[in-house]
């Protein structure tokens, strides 16, 4: 199983990005799919959550408006549309597949340890 996270650059606050995740070796269409992101020196933290249906998403409650995350079952990928940004919002961004078994429900997809494929991250860096 491969997730390729791409996407990631240096930004002026106020600006946007969208990152990509590009997943093989996995029924993509099966797996929930989620977001994650780790500044330095902090904790992995949750950003958002799309069902394998992709119709229901879940961002992080500080995120909500600014951050969206879609997929396309079609071409096996995942995407987080990112405005507004600050600088707080530096960081690393992973992509992750879900446990195939657990319940989408936020206090499940929220923890790390629930996932179990992860991509390698994309630095995104917000300059003020």
């Amino acid at each position: 199983v491969q997730l390729q996270a791409y996407g990631g650059g240096l930004v002026q606050a106020g600006g946007s990005l969208r990152l990509s995740c590009a997943a093989s070796g996995l029924t993509f269409s099966s797996y929930p799919m989620g977001w994650f992101r780790q500044a330095p020196g902090k904790e992995r933290t949750f950003v958002a959550n799309i069902h394998s249906n992709g119709r229901n998403t879940y961002s992080a409650g500080s995120l909500k408006g600014r951050f969206a995350i879609s997929r396309d079952n079609a071409k096996n990928t995942v995407y987080l549309q990112m405005n507004s940004l600050k600088p707080e919002d530096t960081a690393v961004y992973y992509c992750a597949a879900l446990n195939m078994g657990t319940s989408w429900e936020y206090r499940f997809f929220s923890k790390p340890e629930r996932y179990d494929y992860w991509g390698q991250g994309t630095l995104v860096t917000v300059s003020s």
